[in-house]
């Protein structure tokens, strides 16, 4: 299949003949669907006899494998292929199984009651599991976070990922700078971020972590080192999948949050859906603004009077930051011919002040950075085809991402806000304008050969154009350029003991078309020129359940993850251009662990594993002399670490959280260049520089419903991260008291909350950094002090 694969990539994968193939492919698919048999939906609630959700429910139809699970909410949906009475068997570890006849002749909607079994509850530990830990008890190793939990904090999805076990985002300022993201000790574009499996940044350069608030997410899962080939990434170091919500219900979730430094933060999500036509109406969008004018401790500035560099506490005063993004996607659900059928689009836009580079010594006073992106999609899911065998997913979308970078001034700025005239900011004139094109597909499809066998397959194909021109300039573009991803996977899953072990075979192809300026020397100039190469990855994942409170599981795979267009190209003030960049390739191990127990209202899970990545051609962002960022290869980079976390809950009273993650991350390239002989690199063994090794986080709820009212709850939240120092350059070349280390940091944060009417009505009040800790994070750029925030927040279900 892979070779097929390679084949079609090789002879389609340029020009209109493959444009044609992306145009014919929905109409294949739409004859497929044109075939399916009649599907009916059973959509439902289950209660306890005090009418609270249950989760983990299982509604099988009787002497079938058909069977749905109740999410967090107690919600659930069962399609069904044929009409007619069936036998519904509804059961739940700790309460009495449920048998209930109904006639299919339509779609119906089910609200079912559950009566406890207290001798069950007495000899059973395990209750029904909630989705967020069925996806850590799979064989990948995964953070699955509800992020309901976060609902009413000020935090993006970036600060709560940052919370849990393998995983640092250090952010080089305020509300919208850079980031870089690492998981078990990879980091930057070795991480891919999706939203609903679907490459986040195909909605333009705004849609990051740092920006998206928490309301926008239903859950988050973050598969670290080995990803599912349904995901279809070249994700060398993990993959991050946003869900939002997928239940067909009519909802309303909209906020507003005011704080330090000027920060405004609002956010909506939404959803109408016309029961009795199956139209549905998605809206989501955000607004994120601040000033960013947080205190610089200790900056050097020039004092004329001493006649030296003195250090003093000031103010940013140019990094004003604004960024807004909409979603609207029409579509219809639950036909016979579809489940899912959306055509949708988005609009999203940013503009940025620039106040430093990568080290804070180098200061700007008016660089800027605006851009602005649009994208258009189509979606399609249908589910039980050929009597319940066979899914289909297909997704395809065009896109256009601008930004402009602005240095028009002949300053040089200090950090008092003076300035003496002189050169360019970042070294020349420039309105550099850079403009990516792309086009993107995706086709997924399910299949169950037999009871516990089940196959998946999964195509997609990114194409992006990297057009740059500098409008001060009459030159001809300087760096086009073009680079298209093909990539193909094949899984095949077998349950085996009665779904006590699980194990996932997995094969990928990786196939790089990437179109860059060469010199010709024939012709005596720059041409582009454009080449094709393919590789090949594998993996497995396996997990054994000793019992259905613990078990045990690994996996592996040899991965691969090509370049991205940023890294090849640059973006024109921070990131220098590399054109003989190549891919990086990994081989990655996870082994690990998982208990979880229920004793009355008292609930505990453990888990720990252990991780190891040996990287080649390892690409990371290297520091060059003129302070600009450059991405090269390092022949090889060595990763072992260990994580743990462990969870308590005491009925809704009471929940506390503890991780740790220690990795190693070391170069591992004896001599340099490629070379097998000659000296040996000064840096052979030392850690990998500006990289965390050793950081934990703690975390602790209390909250009480009905305390002050009937159906209100009163939540207070605190959370605690610990980073121990770690290098900043290599450490050959460095002392633990010198500058080139980042220091140990202990941060603190704390939130008060108060909903009522069930959660309709929230308010909540929010300190991070409470104790005011110098902050640092990537490359010693200090990070916001003490700051204060509220939020208001509506939810209408």
């Amino acid at each position: 299949m892979l070779l097929l694969i390679e084949y079609f990539t090789n002879h389609y994968s340029t020009g209109m003949s493959f444009n044609r193939v992306l145009t014919l492919l929905p109409l294949l698919l739409l004859t497929l669907f044109t075939t399916a048999q009649t599907t009916i939906h059973i959509n439902g609630s289950v209660k306890n006899a005090q009418s609270q959700p249950i989760p983990g429910v299982s509604i099988q139809v009787a002497n079938t494998s058909n069977r749905a699970m109740t999410d967090d909410n107690g919600r659930f949906t069962l399609k069904v292929s044929n009409t007619g009475k069936v036998q519904l068997i509804i059961t739940s570890v700790g309460f009495e199984k449920l048998v209930k006849e109904v006639d299919l002749q339509a779609d119906l909607t089910l609200h079912l009651t559950l009566q406890s079994n207290e001798q069950q509850i007495n000899q059973v530990e395990v209750n029904g599991k909630s989705q967020t830990r069925q996806l850590k008890e799979s064989g990948f190793s995964i953070n699955a976070i509800d992020t309901k939990l976060y609902a009413n904090s000020t935090a993006d999805l970036g600060q709560v990922l940052n919370r849990t076990t393998g995983i640092k985002m250090r952010e080089q300022g305020g509300v919208g700078s850079d980031f870089n993201f690492s998981i078990n000790g990879l980091s930057g574009n070795a991480v891919k971020f999706f939203i609903d499996g679907i490459p986040l940044d195909i909605m333009g350069s705004t849609m990051t972590l740092n920006n998206i608030p928490v309301n926008i997410a239903d859950r988050v899962e973050v598969y670290k080192g080995v990803a599912p080939v349904s995901l279809g990434s070249d994700a060398l170091g993990g993959s991050v999948n946003i869900i939002t919500n997928q239940h067909l219900y009519n909802y309303l979730d909209a906020s507003y949050s005011y704080g330090s430094f000027n920060t405004h933060q609002s956010a909506i999500n939404g959803q109408y859906v016309h029961q009795p036509t199956g139209i549905v109406l998605k809206l989501s969008g955000f607004y994120n603004h601040s000033d960013n004018n947080y205190l610089m401790k200790g900056v050097e500035i020039w004092d004329n009077d001493a006649n030296e560099y003195v250090k003093k506490d000031l103010r940013r005063f140019h990094d004003n930051y604004t960024s807004v993004m909409g979603q609207l996607e029409l579509g219809i659900a639950n036909k016979k011919w579809a489940d899912v059928l959306f055509i949708g689009g988005s609009y999203s836009r940013f503009d940025r002040d620039i106040q430093t580079g990568i080290v804070q010594s180098i200061v700007y006073g008016g660089v800027t950075r605006d851009g602005h992106a649009r994208n258009f999609n189509l979606r399609y899911k249908k589910d039980n085809l050929l009597h319940g065998r066979l899914g289909l997913n297909f997704y395809a979308a065009t896109s256009r991402d601008e930004s402009v970078l602005t240095d028009t001034t002949k300053r040089k700025y200090y950090w008092d806000g003076s300035y003496i005239d002189g050169n360019p900011e970042t070294g020349s004139f420039r309105v550099t304008h850079i403009i990516r094109p792309r086009v993107f597909s995706r086709f997924n499809a399910n299949y169950k050969l037999a009871e516990n066998h089940h196959v998946n397959l999964n195509y997609s194909f990114d194409r992006t154009k990297n057009e740059t021109y500098n409008s001060l300039d009459t030159d001809v573009d300087p760096l086009p350029g073009k680079i298209a991803k093909h990539l193909g996977g094949l899984s095949y899953q077998m349950d085996l003991f009665d779904k006590r072990w699980t194990n996932t075979f997995m094969g990928k192809y990786y196939g790089l078309q990437l179109s860059k300026l060469q010199y010709d020397y024939n012709l005596l100039k720059n041409v582009l020129q454009s080449s094709f190469k393919s590789y090949y990855g594998y993996g497995l994942a396996s997990v054994f359940k000793i019992t259905p409170a613990a078990g045990v599981k690994a996996s592996f795979e040899h991965t691969y993850r090509l370049q991205q267009i940023s890294e090849v190209f640059g973006d024109s003030y921070q990131v220098s251009n590399n054109l003989g960049l190549d891919p990086e390739a990994s081989d990655n191990i996870n082994i690990g662990g998982f208990y979880g127990r229920k004793v009355a209202s008292h609930e505990f899970y453990v888990e720990a594993a252990g991780f190891f990545r040996s990287a080649k051609g390892f690409i990371y962002a290297s520091q060059s002399d003129n302070n600009q960022l450059q991405y090269k290869n390092l022949a090889d980079v060595l990763v072992r670490g260990g994580e743990a976390e462990i969870r308590y809950t005491y009925n809704k009273l009471l929940n506390a959280v503890l991780n740790i993650t220690y990795q190693n991350a070391i170069d591992n390239t004896m001599y340099p260049n490629g070379s097998n002989s000659g000296t040996v690199s000064a840096t052979y063994k030392d850690k990998i520089p500006n990289q965390p090794w050793l950081y934990g986080n703690a975390e602790l709820g209390i909250g009480k419903n009905d305390l002050l009212g009937k159906d209100t709850r009163l939540q207070f939240n605190w959370s605690s991260q610990y980073t121990h120092w770690y290098y900043r350059s290599w450490e050959g070349f460095a002392t633990q008291n010198s500058l080139v280390t980042i220091p140990t940091q202990f941060i603190h944060n704390a939130l008060v909350s108060y909903s009522m009417q069930q959660n309709r009505y929230n308010i909540s009040v929010e300190c991070k950094n409470l104790t005011n800790t110098l902050a640092y994070d990537n490359f010693r750029l200090q990070k916001p002090g003490r700051a204060f925030y509220v939020k208001l927040r509506y939810f209408l279900k």
